[in-house]
């Protein structure tokens, strides 16, 4: 007489175990990195990727908003504004990097 895991014969443990199996809850945790395919990040390329992006996002910003002041004639005025939204869109993209990742 083979009892199958899960069964009514079993102690709770043991379903318990069975269940959790069937729904993967018992499997080892991914390492935690920024790559998808679940691999480890360096450090190095951590803040290589930060710093990347925050200039990134200023520099777009700031040639948007000289462009546009040079379109217009409003000297610094549109600079200015662009130089916070690059700086806004450079921290948002830092938070997208290390923001804890859900589903």
């Amino acid at each position: 007489m083979s009892q199958e895991p899960g069964g009514p014969e079993t102690s709770f443990e043991e379903r318990l175990k069975a269940a959790r199996g069937k729904q993967g809850l018992d499997s080892p945790p991914k390492p935690k990195g920024f790559d998808p395919d679940g691999k480890e990040v360096s450090p190095m390329g951590i803040g290589l990727r930060v710093g990347t992006e925050l200039i990134s996002a200023f520099v777009v910003a700031i040639a948007i908003g000289y462009g546009l002041d040079r379109l217009f004639g409003t000297k610094p005025i549109l600079t200015a504004v662009f130089v916070l939204v690059g700086g806004a869109a450079g921290i948002l993209n830092v938070w997208r990097v290390f923001a804890p990742k859900t589903g």
